[in-house]
């Protein structure tokens, strides 16, 4: 056994009256379905390099968010950057955070005080535990596999109506999708299973409730745990910006994916599953990504003079504001990219993982390219380190659509659309970071 594991785990389910996330409505929460989780992984090799995944059931982060716990992370436990990874399912029943969407909810000051005395509560737990988890290293043994689940539609292509139609008729359904579920799993002493780390490309909104509950991640999560106890399950949303769970908007459609989806996970591990070899390489970097268009006084102007929806009023009153003291808009924002390479360095099946993790909402084409140009044993992450915006690939951004037209302003922005090279860019960030963590 050459890997050293930690695991550890804490609540973050609200105890404050904070709305939940999403919909871009007042949500005040009535109850609890089940526990809001932060999970932790820690990993080192043999030669003591470290690192941590860290997973939450959280809609999404700001960077402020991202700079406060990797900030913390940082000083307490000396991790660098390239040795932390923050992910968020993208759960629509979970709680606000600061600095996330901030025009996007019809919050007063009294909300905005709720949500911040959230956020710093929950940054203190989830800081405590990334220590638990580097406290609990032992050795252990990885190993990894790849399952498939099809609940996931792509939502650009098809309705719900006409999912219910297609599925009915035996007929396929129209538009990209990934519906492999990679599967990594963390034995100990005598082959006893501790963790489960799986991932899956789709939106996590199959409810639209008021209720605090996991979504579908939630439900894989806990089956996969009750399936397999002292197992703590673990779950990260691949490239599902433009993926739904279709039909949706009943808990029991939610239980049924969640269910579908700790199915393929339990089968994956009752298999055949390939070792991972020890050694450890990380790699991250800060990229731009430019802005099609800044906005400016005189396009704002009719917005913040209500001739569109109140979100984009509240958007284009603030832009104003910054404008008014001084602020000068950037030309781009700045995007997380990052890789990590566990195992051996030439990449050589089967012993080696190369994980892949980008920002915000990418759209599947992301996962399906660098599979595609780095083979197996790749898997994509999605929804880390900083939930930034919607990233259309090319493809996508010249359609156009919700994922692809002009929609930064709903992420608080100066700008309404990315630049068209934004795949480009990322793609390019991406085949750095590899060559690093592949001793390139």
């Amino acid at each position: 056994m050459d890997w050293q594991a930690g695991i550890a785990r804490c609540v973050i389910t609200p105890r404050n009256d904070v709305w939940l996330a999403g919909y871009g409505t007042r949500r005040a929460a009535d109850g609890v379905i089940h526990d809001l989780w932060a999970k932790v992984l820690a990993l080192q090799a043999p030669d003591g390099k470290r690192a941590v995944m860290l997973t939450t059931d959280h809609m999404g982060m700001s960077r402020t968010v991202y700079d406060a716990i990797f900030g913390a992370v940082h000083e307490r436990y000396g991790l660098a950057a390239d040795e932390f990874m923050l992910t968020f399912s993208h759960n629509h029943c979970g709680p606000c955070l600061t600095d996330d969407l901030v025009d996007y909810y019809p919050a007063d000051d009294a909300q905005r005080a709720q949500v911040a005395e959230y956020t710093d509560w929950m940054i203190a737990r989830v800081v405590d535990a990334v220590g638990e988890a580097l406290d609990d290293l032992q050795p252990a043994e990885l190993s990894m596999s790849m399952g498939a689940c099809g609940f996931a539609v792509n939502r650009r292509e098809n309705t719900e109506e006409q999912v219910r139609e297609l599925r009915s008729q035996g007929l396929p359904l129209r538009g990209v999708v990934d519906h492999d579920v990679p599967v990594l799993a963390v034995r100990g002493e005598g082959g006893n299973l501790r963790a489960v780390l799986f991932g899956y490309a789709c939106h996590p909104t199959t409810l639209s409730f008021t209720w605090w509950c996991g979504d579908y991640p939630g439900f894989a999560q806990i089956d996969v745990e009750a399936a397999h106890p002292g197992a703590t399950a673990m779950f990260f949303n691949a490239c599902g910006a433009d993926q739904n769970p279709l039909p949706r908007r009943e808990l029991a459609l939610c239980e049924q994916y969640g269910g579908m989806l700790a199915a393929a996970v339990t089968e994956v591990l009752a298999g055949e599953m390939q070792p991972v070899s020890a050694g450890l390489k990380t790699a991250f970097e800060w990229i731009e990504l430019a802005y099609e268009e800044v906005v400016t006084r005189e396009t704002l102007a009719p917005v913040a003079a209500g001739d569109e929806s109140d979100l984009h009023v509240r958007w284009a009153r603030r832009m104003l504001g910054l404008l008014d003291e001084g602020a000068v808009f950037a030309g781009g924002y700045e995007y997380p990219v990052q890789a990590w390479r566990l195992g051996a360095e030439d990449g050589a099946a089967p012993s080696s993982l190369l994980l892949i993790a980008i920002g915000g909402e990418a759209v599947v084409d992301y996962s399906l390219r660098f599979k595609r140009e780095f083979g197996p044993g790749t898997w994509v992450c999605g929804y880390a380190n900083d939930m930034a915006a919607y990233i259309p690939s090319r493809r996508v951004w010249e359609e156009g659509g919700y994922e692809g037209g002009p929609h930064l302003d709903e992420y608080g922005r100066p700008a309404w659309r990315w630049a068209g090279d934004v795949e480009d860019r990322i793609a390019a960030a991406v085949h750095r970071v590899v060559a690093r963590v592949n001793g390139g």
